[in-house]
This record gives structure tokens, C-alpha cells and sequence, in this order.
């Protein structure tokens, strides 16, 4: 059935005059009336009354009305979202971050896709590196924050953010009253760290800072969030190095301090899969260079 023809009937059936509806349609009155006698014989039921001085609907036509209305009005919400899925404008993306990346500036990049594309369902997902890597690789996420970029064809990887190093000790701690400390002070002080085998690249820029100035961490404890070293640090099991963004994780009874000597800058990087193409994921990608930039 010709959607046109629905159209043409709607007006007729509001306005219940030929001359009137012709009008409002832009057409002359005969081919409209043309047009629902076609109507009515594809049908095969009488939709309109017609005499010389009104036009009313039957109750069959005032059944059609309504789900032509429905129908035009279906019809023109797809078209319409159609056409905003098209700019990226609805859809789903899926983000995923290292726990240490929600402190920094990624909080303002997806507060700020929020304001703008209020319409995108947004998944959030924490994963390590590895996750992510393997998630992206089998297209499970859209983009991933992540600390290590290793070299492939299909990932494209971008530096989104550089960190440095803080200190995390327990409030009572003794070097916990200088505004800022020697790494070499902490030689002797068990550490809770970011496993090895969960990410090494993280793992050795801790270990290579202390290498740096004389000492390894003797490693007490290792836990996989940055709020479980937090955690583990204010029950008084050690002290550890953290990214600056980790800070945000405040508590009463631990503090952050800065280091005296320079330490290595921690990089955060933002990664997709290089063929991806959904407009959502470069609406996403075009409010992180704005933020960032």
C-alpha cells in the first residue's frame, strides 16, 4: 500500500472536506478524490460517507484513521532516528578503563559526551590492560584506557593522558609530615603493588624508579585495584607508589605525597579498533580530542 495514500487519507478524514484537505496536501480536489476511491477499493470497505453537502467517516474508517496515524507516526520516528544513528547521535558504546584512569581527566571526557549525546546509552566497564586488549581485539568494547600500547594492525592506540608518581603511606606514617619525599626513603618500607603478572609495563615503572635510586621494593602484598592499595595501605600493611590520578581515592587516614627526584612519567592511552567506524565511537573520539586538547 502506498504510504502516500495514507497520507491523503488523514487529511481527509480531519479536515472532512475534499476542497479543504486538496489544500492542505498541495494537490487539486480531484486526484485526491481519485486517491481515496483507489484507497477504498484496495481496501475493500467504504472509509468516508459522502454526500453533497458533508463528508464523514464510517466506523471502519475511524478504525483505519487511527492506525494510519500510528502508522505515519512509526514511520516518521524511524526515519527520524534512523537519521541520528546515522550522525551518532543514539546507539550504545562501550568504554573501558583501568581503575586508575577514573580519577583523571576521562571523568570529564565522558561528562562531557553525556552533555552533548544525552541519547547514547553508555556501558562502563573496568578492566586491566590485558582485558582490554582482548576485548577490543574481539570486539567486545568500543574503546578501551588503557596503560600499555603495543604495537598492532588492527588496534589504533593514543597517548590520552601522561601521569606521575605518587607516594601512598598511612596517615601515621613517620615520613607522612613531609610535604614531599625521597623514593629512597622508602627502601626499606614493604610495598603493596600492582601485580607483575597483571601488567607488566605498570608493574616495572614502579620497580625501575626504585632501581633508579638504589633499591627494590620488597613486596609485601599485591592487589589488582588502585583502591584495594589504598585500602590495604590504611590498614597499616604497607605503603606503595601509585599514579597521581589515584589520589582521587581519599581517605582520612592515608596520605599522597610527591617525590623530591623526578619520576617516570605513567602513560594512559586511549585504543579502538582500527576499522571501527560507528559515527557514536567518533563523536566520542571528537570530544576526547576537545577535552584533551
Amino acid at each position: 500500500m502506498d504510504l502516500k495514500k495514507l497520507r491523503y487519507f488523514i487529511a481527509v478524514a480531519e479536515e472532512l472536506h475534499f476542497n479543504r484537505a486538496a489544500s492542505k496536501l498541495n494537490m487539486t480536489q480531484p486526484p485526491l478524490t481519485q486517491q481515496i476511491q483507489s484507497l477504498e477499493e484496495e481496501l475493500g470497505v467504504k472509509l468516508l460517507k459522502r454526500t453533497k453537502r458533508q463528508v464523514r467517516l464510517t466506523a471502519a474508517g475511524a478504525i483505519f484513521l487511527e492506525e494510519s496515524r500510528r502508522i505515519v507516526s512509526q514511520l516518521e520516528q524511524a526515519v527520524t532516528r534512523t537519521k541520528r544513528a546515522s550522525q551518532g547521535k543514539i546507539g550504545h558504546l562501550s568504554i573501558a578503563f583501568v581503575d586508575s584512569a577514573v580519577g583523571g581527566m576521562l571523568v570529564n571526557v565522558i561528562k562531557g559526551f553525556r552533555e552533548r549525546f544525552p541519547e547514547v546509552e553508555l556501558s562502563l566497564l573496568e578492566m586491566t590492560s590485558a582485558e582490554q586488549r582482548k576485548a577490543l581485539e574481539d570486539g567486545k568494547i568500543d574503546i578501551g584506557f588503557l596503560r600499555v600500547a603495543e604495537p598492532s594492525i588492527h588496534i589504533t592506540f593514543r597517548l590520552f593522558t601522561n601521569e606521575t608518581l605518587v607516594a601512598v603511606l598511612p596517615k601515621n606514617h613517620p615520613l607522612a609530615l613531609q610535604p614531599a619525599l625521597s623514593v629512597q626513603a622508602l627502601a626499606d618500607e614493604p610495598f603493596i603493588l600492582f601485580p607483575h603478572r597483571m601488567g607488566t609495563s605498570f608493574h616495572d615503572f614502579i620497580l625501575n624508579f626504585c632501581r633508579q635510586h638504589g633499591f627494590l621494593p620488597r613486596v609485601v602484598q599485591e592487589a589488582v585495584q588502585m583502591y584495594t592499595i589504598v585500602n590495604l595501605v590504611a590498614a597499616g600493611m604497607g605503603i606503595s607508589i601509585v599514579p597521581s590520578s589515584v589520589s582521587v581515592f581519599q581517605r582520612s587516614d592515608v596520605v599522597f605525597r610527591t617525590f623530591m627526584e623526578e619520576p617516570p612519567l605513567v602513560p594512559l592511552y586511549a585504543a579502538w579498533k582500527t576499522d571501527r567506524s560507528e559515527p557514536v565511537l567518533a563523536n566520542f573520539l571528537d570530544v576526547m580530542e576537545e577535552t584533551t586538547s
